[in-house]
């Protein structure tokens, strides 16, 4: 069976419904606050607990006249609270509302992206484990430098996606205040210390300061970091694209039964999920970019940063849920073909072993610089010849003088190139 990605779950965290819901949660915080302090007597506290709601459509009906999202929905919770409403909304402005409450939404949506990138960790770890030695070319350039094992390249993919799991929960931390200080942010209609229960009791911590509004670089830097876990993913991908490429084809992404890579080429197998991927990365980024644009708010706040926030937070926040499953999933079924790995690192005849040979050569007491000069003519003649290095090594008197053939056909070892892999991965727990 082929897991399919399913909206519903980020989808409901970004609903009319949950946004409406968190409000409410914000505004019964408050009033338990309130009540706290002797000013909401108990029994309409109480009759505030068991009767606040909301209807989504009565609030989209009353804001067609109001013009005004906040007000409508205090309009509904009114109709159904009835007499101990005049208590709700006690000295708040709207942004009290809508800013506490969207920083409860970015907490639980960036609480399951972690999950995600938990289990994305997971899937690497377990591939890493398994390709420990399975033996590639390194490429720098794009040219083969010397060998590496695929293990040690997911590993590295290890490595980076445990940060962006530090890094966004860093993020998620930064953006988990929030603020309930009034028009302004001087508490003039306020007691602050309806802020602090109402934000202990919510989970969250109560901003040091506040205008109208939370100051947008927390925004920002939740949003860069997605946008920094959206290049990670592109990173990958675009290495698998390129191990795929026909005349590399060391692994490839899954190919369904009846799949088909082109309209015109029946035997075309596209990367597709990996380009997809990469596009992907891009939105991240342009939304992260409009994120930044919303920090600088005219005196203390205007709503130019509103509209956008209802855009490309709850976008980007859907959008890397879907990469990560997308991504998770191409790793769960990758193709790896360690036998064209290996006919890959053959391809140079040798030329990867070329600075063992010129380690060698210093060792016996050469000059570094002549050192060089001796591999690298013999290299350059195996790139243009096509003959194997340890041939014109061995053939060669100048390089004889010092190694033996019996030394220089040792130093052709890939053995060598592993001896410190188990250093590596016992850094990982592996």
């Amino acid at each position: 069976m082929i897991a399919r990605y399913t909206l519903p779950e980020m989808g409901r965290i970004w609903s009319e419904e949950n946004r409406f819901q968190k409000w409410l949660e914000v505004e019964i915080a408050a009033c338990e606050a309130w009540a706290e302090l002797g000013v909401i007597p108990a029994a309409a506290l109480a009759e505030i607990r068991a009767r606040a709601a909301f209807d989504v459509e009565r609030i989209k009906e009353i804001e067609k006249v109001t013009r005004h999202d906040v007000i409508a929905f205090l309009t509904s919770v009114q109709e159904h609270v009835g007499e101990a409403a005049r208590y709700i909304h006690l000295g708040m402005t709207s942004s009290d509302v809508v800013d506490t409450a969207l920083s409860l939404l970015m907490r639980e949506a960036g609480e399951r992206l972690v999950g995600r990138l938990e289990r994305l960790r997971e899937v690497l770890r377990g591939l890493a484990a398994k390709h420990r030695r399975t033996l590639m070319i390194g490429r720098t350039h794009g040219i083969h430098a010397e060998p590496i094992t695929f293990g040690l390249k997911l590993l590295l993919w290890v490595a980076e996606t445990e940060r962006n799991i530090e890094r966004l929960k860093r993020a998620i931390e930064r953006i988990s205040v929030g603020k309930i200080s009034g028009a302004v942010g001087t508490y003039a209609n306020l007691d602050p210390r309806v802020e602090e229960i109402a934000c202990k009791r919510l989970g969250l911590r109560p901003a040091r300061i506040s205008t109208q509004v939370l100051q947008r670089d927390r925004h920002a830097e939740y949003m860069s970091t997605l946008a920094i876990i959206g290049c990670s993913v592109e990173k990958f991908a675009v290495e698998i694209r390129g191990l795929q490429r026909t005349d590399i084809r060391e692994v490839e992404e899954p190919f369904r039964p009846g799949q088909k890579g082109s309209s015109a080429m029946p035997h075309k197998r596209n990367p597709i999920i990996a380009e997809r991927l990469s596009g992907l990365a891009r939105v991240l980024r342009g939304n992260a970019l409009a994120a930044m644009e919303n920090v600088a708010l005219w005196h203390e706040r205007d709503i130019s940063h509103s509209s956008v926030e209802r855009v490309i937070i709850p976008d980007s926040t859907i959008l890397l849920d879907y990469m990560l499953f997308k991504l998770t999933e191409l790793l769960e079924g990758l193709h790896v073909y360690p036998e064209n790995m290996r006919r890959n690192l053959e391809r140079t005849g040798g030329l990867v072993f070329s600075q063992r040979v010129l380690l060698a050569l210093i060792e016996k007491g050469l000059s570094r610089e002549e050192a060089y000069l001796l591999v690298q003519r013999n290299a350059m003649e195996s790139w243009q010849s096509g003959r194997p290095l340890k041939e014109l090594l061995t053939a060669d008197p100048e390089v004889t003088r010092w190694l033996s053939p019996a030394e220089i056909d040792g130093l052709f070892d890939y053995g060598y190139f592993l001896r410190y892999v188990d250093t590596i991965y016992r850094r990982f727990g592996l």
